[in-house]
């Protein structure tokens, strides 16, 4: 017969000598494993004859450990929970890994990633992986997702994260090289014209009309991308439109400055959705990023 590689006796028969053991009688240990008491029996016996010393001492009112039999008993037990909370580390891990959250460039860079920095520090226990694209991620890809747009006549269960403002953005050198004092003079500046597929971001005709004003004139540039955008107000080049939200540490840094005292309601919202097979750790997560925000 080829050596066991641990040299134990057979499992099936430790597991019955441990709950023979721990209910302190063969036939609770037969109730707890399913089995007959003369199976327990049998096990057990097989067990002492293997180890060649008695485990129990047999009486009329039931059985009691001798001293290798608590010696073994202690050693089982340490065994077995040493497994059990590896088991249940590794189950845990497989029904809750970590929660994926899908946002915009913008988001993810202006708000997002400072927030989840922070998220880290107070719940190191749950993972979070970012999915970040500026065009729509499949629902699969993710638990919770961040979006800009009109939350009421969103489908999916969603909470409003940001009810923005939206105000004239520019460098404090542009501000004072450009003379901007009021909207006239904005309109008369270089400005920076965000050109997206996704639909809703107000632009600066709309911004202009919404305080009452003429459409501005071409001057200036456009990007495609928000974060370019507000790369180039920084660096001088125009007035960027600022959402109050994704721009504030912008603002309170000095890198950019409002031009002008007016400001608009942003007429869509930043809101998070959360996918129905979403995990209690990602309801977790958008529960403590609602609150941040409050």
């Amino acid at each position: 017969m080829p050596k066991r590689y641990y040299d134990l006796p057979p499992m099936h028969a430790l597991v019955c000598f441990e709950s023979a053991a721990r209910c302190q009688g063969f036939k609770a240990a037969a109730r707890e494993l399913h089995v007959t008491p003369a199976a327990i029996s049998h096990q057990i016996k097989n067990l002492e004859s293997e180890l060649d010393r008695e485990l129990f001492r047999r009486h009329h009112r039931g059985v009691e450990l001798t001293e290798s039999g608590a010696y073994l008993l202690v050693a089982l037990q340490k065994s077995f929970e040493n497994i059990s909370d590896v088991t249940k580390q590794l189950r845990t891990q497989k029904s809750q890994g970590a929660v994926t959250i899908s946002a915009t460039t913008a988001v993810s860079s202006l708000w997002l990633t400072p927030a989840l920095a922070s998220f880290w520090r107070t719940h190191p226990h749950i993972p979070v992986s970012q999915v970040v694209s500026d065009i729509e991620v499949p629902k699969s890809r993710w638990d919770l997702n961040i979006r800009y747009g009109d939350a009421e006549k969103e489908a999916m269960p969603c909470s409003v994260l940001f009810r923005d403002r939206i105000m004239a953005l520019g460098s404090p050198r542009f501000a004072r090289d450009n003379a901007i004092k009021s909207l006239d003079s904005l309109l008369r500046a270089p400005l920076i014209h965000l050109e997206v597929d996704e639909t809703g971001w107000t632009g600066w005709h709309e911004w202009f009309h919404e305080l009452g004003c003429s459409s501005p004139g071409t001057q200036g540039f456009s990007v495609n991308n928000y974060i370019i955008a507000l790369q180039a107000a920084q660096d001088d080049m125009g007035a960027i439109l600022g959402w109050g939200s994704l721009t504030s540490k912008l603002v309170q840094s000095g890198k950019l400055v409002p031009l002008v005292p007016e400001s608009t309601p942003s007429p869509l919202d930043f809101y998070i959705r959360v996918n129905p097979r979403a995990s209690g750790r990602a309801l977790q997560l958008c529960d403590w990023l609602l609150k941040t925000h409050e």
